[in-house]
């Protein structure tokens, strides 16, 4: 691309004078130039399971049906840009749950948990083999995050009195 730029001449103007030279000189005028570039901001898809309750308590006697209840739930904060949406599964990492004790070697099989997220309309229970969906949304999260809740339940087995743990993991997966 070809610019024309302005030329500018100064035009010097002698004169004799006693005892020498006088000059006068006008002064350049200013110039300028520009162009411009595009800005662009790329963007990655995101997603993010956090806040998660760190654990649980389920307690009762042998034969009851225990649960979270409605006042402690396990919740978590799920938040994605994706267009499409997320869902949020669970799944035992062992198929049972442990004692404390040293010694006991009862168990409480993880399948024994039932939980109820937005995704059931029922109790469900839970399988070590296969992740169970508990959340789905068809678009993004909002910016902050969207609160996820859980209930749990279980009937208590016929074992050893004792504290029984094992861990659940959750997965948030864009769609």
């Amino acid at each position: 691309m070809s610019r024309i730029k302005p030329f500018l001449m100064s035009l010097v103007v002698a004169g004799a004078t006693v005892g020498g030279l006088s000059c006068q000189v006008s002064p350049a005028m200013a110039d300028a130039d520009g162009d411009s570039t595009v800005a662009n901001v790329q963007v990655g898809l995101s997603i993010t399971l956090s806040d998660l309750t760190d654990s649980f308590i389920l307690q009762g006697n042998p034969g009851e049906t225990v649960s979270t209840g409605t006042g402690l739930p396990v919740t978590m904060r799920v938040t994605t840009n994706n267009f499409a949406g997320y869902t949020v599964t669970v799944q035992p990492a062992a198929a049972a749950l442990v004692g404390a004790i040293a010694g006991n070697t009862d168990t409480v099989s993880s399948s024994l948990l039932q939980v109820l997220g937005p995704a059931q309309t029922n109790f469900t229970a839970l399988d070590s083999a296969a992740p169970l969906e508990v959340a789905r949304k068809g678009t993004r999260s909002d910016p902050d995050g969207d609160i996820i809740t859980n209930s749990y339940r279980i009937t208590i087995p016929f074992v050893r009195p004792d504290t029984y743990s094992g861990t659940l993991n959750y997965v948030a997966t864009t769609l």
